[in-house]
């Protein structure tokens, strides 16, 4: 299934709050007669076309709107696409540029803007360190053994600091400029000594506390830059405690911290939905639902329309209703003699709630690997295996559960969907898998065999302690 925020990505890009008073970006292209000359845009790590204009024979290029463009880091793109040159856009907008493709480095020439004046002195330093880290990766990828690793890490470190004091220079010596900006937000906290009597958490606990100290979260400079992504994955893959409790509570955190910028909001907002949205690691759709009912319900997501946050907003009730701790819903159906059953009349320890289909090709592989386990562990840890037909005929079924000998399962239908089961278990593809505990509490979801043995070996060991 296509995730959510894929489809609105555009609409992210499109509705950007912009200012009136244009832009306009002259270039002279020498070794060039011709083609087309393109202007892009990060966001995030992703790069976008902003605007293109014609090379004319003698080289030149205009590229203006009647709009102010967002700040940021945009890429000037040559005809071919072939090669670029970022360049810094902020508050001069209006401003030129000559490039030549001998040598985008030194032979680029900026007139009306000191921002990239600055920017291009960094770029010339970065460029003057190259030979030294080729030098270092050649020597790394040379090494035999430690101690030849060990030679090179020194002159890693120390090339390291160069760019490092560059850029803490250029703080000082340029307050208050884009790059200051970025280069601000590309540093991370310092850990400092630990104090007497702190415990072994102090420097992960600093590092996390400070981890957002020199990002600016309330202008819109870093939108259109690869930092702010950077630093939203980092944070909340590595720095934050992996359960929807604790990322909720960070989330909520940053958020708060971006409201004095409508586009550094949207973008964390829109960032941190899709992540969860879509993230493969269980349990994570609780992040995802408390985010639509704490911004998106309420109408902080200006930048949709009404369509579009219906969607969204639909998606998250139809997962509501089976987080993990939730209660299962009420289900019943008929089983292969057309009796009624009862998903809450079924006593077990554990019940394995499996939604199939006889004609699904992952069914056909999943379903006999679900029940070998079963078989050979699950049954005598107390498990009940309850399986609901979601599609295919009665035969198909029931020739299914005979080729496969799955007579130790508990089978059902529900052909006219009268308990809603596809909304109420979110099946959207088969097989969908829940484990439930003994007062049908929903334990985890959409697990594979793997997961579901790892889970109730842990499950029946954290059990056995209990009881000793």
């Amino acid at each position: 299934m296509r995730k959510l925020f894929v489809t609105l990505i555009a609409t992210l890009l499109g509705h950007f709050t912009l200012q009136a008073q244009g832009y306009q970006i002259a270039v002279k292209l020498k070794n060039f007669t011709g083609g087309k000359f393109f202007l892009a845009h990060y966001m995030g790590r992703s790069t976008y076309l902003a605007d293109s204009a014609e090379v004319s024979p003698t080289g030149d290029a205009i590229l203006k709107g009647k709009e102010k463009l967002l700040p940021g880091i945009y890429l000037l793109v040559l005809p071919g696409k072939e090669k670029y040159v970022e360049t810094l856009i902020d508050k001069q907008q209006f401003f030129s540029v000559t490039l030549d493709s001998a040598d985008l480095i030194n032979k680029t020439v900026y007139k009306g803007s000191p921002d990239n004046d600055l920017f291009l002195s960094y770029n010339k330093f970065l460029f003057q360190q190259e030979a030294l880290s080729r030098n270092i990766q050649q020597q790394l990828q040379a090494a035999h053994s430690a101690a030849d690793t060990a030679k090179v890490l020194p002159l890693q470190k120390e090339l390291g600091r160069k760019i490092q004091d560059f850029r803490s220079n250029f703080i000082v010596q340029h307050p208050g400029t884009i790059l200051s900006t970025i280069f601000l937000a590309m540093k991370e906290p310092e850990v400092p000594q630990q104090p007497a009597g702190a415990d072994s958490t102090f420097a992960y606990r600093y590092f996390k506390s400070h981890y957002w100290d020199e990002v600016d979260l309330e202008s819109d400079r870093l939108v259109r830059t690869p930092i702010l992504e950077g630093k939203l994955k980092k944070y909340f893959t590595q720095l934050v405690m992996p359960s929807p409790d604790s990322i909720i509570v960070d989330c909520d955190a940053l958020i708060a911290r971006t409201r004095k910028s409508k586009e550094t909001f949207k973008f964390v907002l829109w960032w941190l939905t899709y992540n969860y949205e879509s993230s493969p690691y269980m349990g994570m759709d609780a992040v995802f639902v408390h985010l639509v009912e704490k911004y998106y319900v309420p109408g902080d997501a200006f930048w949709l329309t009404n369509e579009q946050l219906n969607k969204i907003v639909d998606r998250a009730y139809a997962l509501a209703p089976n987080l993990i701790g939730k209660q299962a819903a009420p289900l019943e159906f008929k089983d292969s003699a057309s009796n009624m059953l009862s998903l809450y009349k079924t006593q077990s320890k554990y019940t394995v709630l499996v939604f199939w289909d006889p004609t699904c090709g992952h069914c056909k592989t999943e379903l006999p690997r679900l029940d070998s386990a079963f078989k050979a562990s699950w049954k005598s840890k107390g498990v009940t295996m309850v399986a609901v037909k979601t599609e295919g005929t009665r035969e198909e079924w029931l020739q299914f559960i005979k080729d496969h000998d799955l007579r130790d399962w508990v089978h059902g239908s529900d052909p006219q969907s009268a308990t809603n089961y596809r909304r109420l278990y979110d099946v959207y593809s088969t097989p969908m898998i829940y484990l439930l505990d003994d007062k049908k509490k929903i334990v985890a979801k959409k697990l594979g065999v793997e997961q579901l043995q790892e889970f109730l070996d842990r499950n029946t060991a954290k059990n056995a302690a209990a009881s000793r």
